[in-house]
């Protein structure tokens, strides 16, 4: 019994998410709507955030202490006002390009069955480090079958 080669494909899009200043912001249910949207069955979910001072994470999505915690642990990995050179947009800008870099700006998922493999308690944040609001693009490209 012969079985059927189906060749990859692929969609690509973008989502926004705005933001209200320092936090993180629940992306899970729009990414999961553009997958659907897009037929994806099975492969693989690239979200990359288009900019230097926010991030992408996945983490609990149950207990928000969790992500105060996040929150406060990042502000003292990189505090605002500790004599940076770059401060030409603010004292929150030079410690958000440092927060981006040690959290990340892509994630790759895996999708099975036209939804994401993430675990029980996981969700997908964007986390926004400056203090001000922002309107965050995430490209998003899916490859594998598509319905």
């Amino acid at each position: 019994m012969a079985s059927e080669v189906r060749p990859l494909r692929q969609a690509s899009g973008t989502i926004t998410v705005a933001t209200r200043g320092k936090g993180f912001y629940d992306a899970t249910g729009e990414i999961a709507a553009w997958l659907a949207s897009a037929g994806a069955r099975e492969g693989l979910l690239t979200c990359f955030i288009r900019h230097t001072s926010a991030s992408l994470v996945i983490q609990e999505n149950a207990d928000p202490d969790v992500l105060c915690d996040l929150t406060d642990a990042l502000a003292g990995l990189a505090p605002e006002n500790a004599g940076y050179r770059h401060d030409s947009e603010g004292p929150d800008d030079m410690p958000a390009h440092i927060r981006a870099m040690v959290t990340g700006v892509s994630l790759s998922i895996p999708v099975l069955a036209g939804h994401m493999r993430l675990g029980t308690w996981q969700g997908i944040y964007v986390a926004e480090h400056r203090s001000r609001p922002h309107r965050r693009e995430i490209a998003l490209h899916f490859l594998g079958r598509i319905d």
